[in-house]
């Protein structure tokens, strides 16, 4: 079997397991995405969900964010690892909204990464769940994911990525992206991948593989 075909193979059980696969980070619109994936950095989906629920409740645009203030915003943030940073940079991404996009969230790359805090693997989420693109962004879950699978031995994010685009069937380009986030966060994991409940399992030949 050659690598595109077990790729293809698995991302068929994907997609009958979970058709309509979802970002479990909420938002409301494409601004408040974008600062939720900010957010996320280094935190946890449920902790900045916890937090940006009173957030996004007074500051679903940037121009009510930017009324809200930095001391503001990062007493609804505080609860989230490296707070102060990532208050810095929304108040200045919101600023940068306002003064060159009207308010708006452009939906190229280029333009989302030069914002304040917006990297490429944010740019990539915000790219496919607003504006359905078949980006894909590279997290620690599918970097492992990547590389437990053989999809991937690419040492960074950007290689990964690459490496997964070339050899992922492009149907499955758009929900390839959560459905390695969500194998990763709960089947996959780290420390402890669940191999006994894998459903890819016979198509996994990883080093760490528990049966």
């Amino acid at each position: 079997m050659t690598d595109k075909q077990r790729a293809l193979d698995i991302m068929q059980i994907f997609a009958e397991l979970d058709p309509n696969p979802r970002c479990e980070l909420d938002y409301v619109n494409a601004y408040t995405l974008l600062v939720a994936v900010v957010l996320s950095a280094q935190s946890t989906d449920k902790g900045v969900n916890k937090a940006t629920k009173s957030l996004f409740a007074v500051a679903d645009t940037p121009q009510k964010m930017l009324a809200l203030g930095e001391d503001n915003l990062k007493q609804h943030i505080k609860t989230i690892g490296l707070f102060n940073n990532k208050a810095k940079s929304i108040m200045a991404l919101s600023r940068e909204l306002v003064e060159k996009y009207n308010g708006e969230v452009p939906n190229n790359r280029e333009a989302l990464e030069n914002l304040k805090g917006v990297g490429r693997k944010t740019a990539n989420v915000v790219l496919n769940v607003w504006f359905n693109q078949p980006t894909l962004a590279v997290d620690t879950h599918v970097f492992r994911v990547a590389h437990r699978l053989g999809f991937s031995n690419g040492k960074t994010p950007l290689a990964v990525e690459q490496d997964l685009l070339k050899l992922l069937p492009p149907a499955y380009a758009k929900n390839t992206n959560h459905w390695l986030v969500l194998f990763g966060r709960y089947i996959c994991k780290a420390q402890k991948p669940d191999c006994a409940k894998c459903p890819i399992s016979k198509f996994c030949h990883s080093a760490d593989k528990k049966l």
